[in-house]
């Protein structure tokens, strides 16, 4: 077993390797992440409270808005969705998101969106909890399925006045999906831009605490329940020779989309990890970096000298440096601006130096400048071996955009062995990280264009089974133009 990592500005993950088939198994960057939060919310379960039942049917018989103060009884039965799990529209850094105080709703301009898989049809009863006033709570209507649901009552917790918390009943709606379906509840103003404008500001926000759903629609339904709103991290684990002695690993990525936050990684080993970002919509990195030896997981200034892998070279324009917090080591990035829908093309070498160093360098191929391109050469201590552990992967590192489909395609990859043979990669496993276990099913593998594709996020129909295999047709042979670059065969 041997374990690999990948960083960003400080974001770091890590995977297992597994036996000869190199299995990925986690990404641990998530699993550190919350193993504060460890405990699966199922959902808040409150006693009903007859009276309120009857004032919310009376109400809704009237088809007019009604307040009322009431002891917060929410029934058995009903799902509870966190405030800070929804996403925002169409900013989603336009509102303030915390975990066990909902969403800061201080801008009329946007909304707030919850997405769920739905499995049973039928009728879907919809509540939300919010802290506002009267006035701010009959302005509000929620979206689902294209309709428009008006506020049915208003049942306050506490006095009926001022900006108090709220139980917000929208009536309910007919599922009628034959299958499993990924559903939308987006909150908003009638007008934010015309008379609703003023309503809502950062001196007098809404504060979202909750969605409560009930009905049959809502039996077996799955929402991601925990503060944690990154899509799942989505890994290939290449089945290589056992045993194999790699001492070059070649593959080409192409970025189907572009949300800001997604770190397509191309060529991963045992000891670090090379690919693409989009750190936001003006800067793109091209990322190479190498792990230290040791176990020090946050602070490089505790990793002994002998412990810390050592920059050799990079090429123009590329920042090195050190990182930490959840593993140390070297790294490097150029920025540039690559195009979604192009190749990229990487290249990583191996060369054992002594029998305890190894020198791992990463080329990049320059689509403008057509040539290869080092970015750094990093030789680490307490190795002395090839690269072993082959994956590649596909991560959303800011969970504010968690909504949104990230897709890329990894093809024609190609190791080479210390014996000058070269091995096409065609056979990939599927694998997740602890996200993707329980919290976002929305995560799948395939083949496509004779490449493996891995695509999360989104609420996307789409569900592959962990360590499911993938195998995609020869082509018509490996690259020679990065020859040059290889090591001597030994």
């Amino acid at each position: 077993m041997a374990l690999s990592y990948s960083d960003d500005q400080g974001l770091v993950s890590a995977a297992l390797v597994l036996d000869k088939d190199y299995l990925l198994d986690i990404d641990e960057r998530h699993l550190m992440m919350r193993t504060r939060n460890a405990n699966t919310f199922i959902g808040r379960l409150f006693c009903a409270n007859f009276v309120s039942t009857l004032v919310a049917l009376f109400a809704g018989s009237l088809g007019t808005c009604s307040a009322t103060s009431y002891e917060d009884d929410a029934s058995k039965s009903q799902l509870i969705v966190p405030g800070h799990t929804a996403y925002i529209l169409p900013d989603p850094w336009g509102l303030r998101v915390r975990e066990n105080a909902g969403v800061q709703w201080s801008s009329a301009s946007q909304s707030i969106q919850w997405t769920g898989l739905f499995r049973q049809a039928g009728i879907l009863k919809i509540q939300v909890v919010a802290a506002c006033t009267k006035e701010q709570a009959a302005r509000l209507e929620l979206e689902v399925l294209g309709k428009s649901l008006q506020l049915v009552s208003d049942n306050t917790l506490g006095e009926p006045s001022g900006s108090i918390k709220r139980v917000l009943d929208f009536g309910q709606v007919e599922l009628e999906h034959a299958s499993p379906a990924y559903i939308s509840l987006m909150l908003k103003l009638r007008d934010s831009q015309g008379e609703d404008a003023g309503l809502v500001s950062k001196s007098q926000p809404i504060q979202v605490v909750e969605l409560r759903l009930d009905g049959p629609g809502a039996q077996e339904a799955h929402f991601n329940l925990k503060e944690r709103r990154n899509a799942a991290s989505v890994h290939l684990s290449y089945v290589t020779e056992q045993g194999a002695k790699v001492d070059a690993f070649y593959t080409e990525v192409q970025a189907i989309e572009e949300p800001v936050g997604t770190f397509y990684m191309a060529c991963g080993w045992h000891r670090g990890y090379f690919g693409m970002q989009v750190n936001s919509k003006t800067e793109r990195r091209i990322i190479f970096s190498v792990w230290d030896s040791g176990n020090e997981a946050t602070d490089r200034d505790k990793v002994a000298d002998e412990n810390r892998v050592r920059l050799l070279n990079k090429g123009e324009g590329v920042f090195s440096g050190d990182f930490g917090n959840e593993g140390t080591g070297g790294h490097s990035h150029l920025k540039y601006m690559w195009k979604t829908g192009s190749l990229q093309r990487f290249l990583v070498t191996s060369e054992s130096t002594d029998d305890t160093h190894t020198t791992f360098s990463g080329y990049w191929f320059h689509p403008e400048d057509k040539s290869w391109m080092l970015i750094s050469a990093w030789n680490a201590p307490k190795e002395g071996k090839t690269m072993r552990g082959l994956h590649s992967f596909s991560e959303n590192f800011l969970g504010e955009n968690g909504h949104l489909p990230r897709k890329a395609l990894f093809g024609n990859s190609w190791y080479r062995t210390l014996d000058g043979a070269w091995h096409e990669i065609t056979t990939a496993k599927f694998s997740h990280d602890e996200t993707g276990k329980a919290d976002r099913l929305d995560r799948t593998m395939g083949i496509e264009n004779n490449s493996f594709f891995l695509r999360h996020g989104g609420f996307l129909d789409g569900f592959t089974k962990y360590g499911e295999p993938f195998t995609r047709d020869a082509g018509p042979g490996r690259p020679t133009d990065f020859d040059v670059l290889l090591p001597k065969v030994r």
